[in-house]
């Protein structure tokens, strides 16, 4: 892999460089720096890489189908890229460990109770919690309601228990999605570091996913270089 194929880069980079030479090179020397240090395994850092574009709160097409490229040049397989997937897609469930706290808070100084429900089977949640994947900010959205809670978790259990990727990974996996600057999930980052620790991932393997995450934010220059390209010469024309 080339640092052209590690970091966003190709005309981008040569346009940043053709403009500003000394940045662009500290800022390619800071994206790449994550593929070179060796902290994590070329796969990983693809799939980790892919998890950023993809996750529900970025959607970046562009570097979804570059990290896709490079992840399966690296040697992972369809069912780890579609694990990623899916674990992007979950993620949402943190729209509700935030408001759901909140709701019950609201609704108690409010005076509205909610309705009272008769207790249901939940074996979902009860294998998420074999697994050892419960959240206690799970805990106000089950009161809430239990069967779609249940439906929900019957996806998180789905891919926490199929054994895909090794839970090390998972967790590591987990701490982009949360640490990453579209997100910025502090109780999911904190618990996820907590896992991966408990997993036995080191302190330099968890930084380097948080280098991955700051290294995304040239993006910004991925997208805007070209258009500032053809902006520049179509004022050019205009200006005759």
């Amino acid at each position: 892999m080339t640092d052209k194929e590690a970091g966003p880069w190709d005309e981008a980079l040569a346009l940043l460089h053709e403009w500003d030479a000394p940045w662009a090179a500290a800022c390619d020397a800071m994206a790449t720096n994550s593929w070179k240090s060796g902290a994590l395994s070329q796969k990983l850092v693809e799939l980790v890489s892919l998890a950023i574009n993809v996750a529900c709160t970025n959607l970046n097409a562009d570097g979804t189908r570059r990290h896709i490229r490079n992840a399966l040049d690296a040697g992972a397989n369809r069912d780890e890229i579609l694990f990623v997937f899916k674990c992007a897609s979950v993620m949402a469930i943190h729209s509700c460990s935030l408001a759901a706290p909140i709701l019950l808070e609201e609704a108690e100084a409010a005076g509205v109770q909610p309705k009272a429900s008769t207790p249901i089977p939940t074996p979902a949640c009860d294998k998420m919690k074999a697994l050892g994947q419960w959240n206690e900010a799970w805990d106000p959205f089950l009161s809430l309601d239990p069967a779609w809670t249940d439906k929900f978790m019957a996806t998180g259990a789905g891919i926490y228990g199929s054994g895909v990727l090794p839970p090390k990974e998972v967790e590591l996996l987990s701490v982009a999605f949360d640490a990453s600057f579209t997100h910025m999930f502090a109780p999911g980052t904190r618990r996820h570091i907590h896992n991966a620790l408990k997993a036995g991932a080191s302190i330099e393997e968890i930084f380097a996913v948080l280098e991955l995450c700051v290294a995304q934010g040239v993006q910004a220059i991925n997208l805007g270089a070209p258009i500032l390209a053809e902006e520049l010469a179509a004022h050019a024309i205009r200006r005759g």
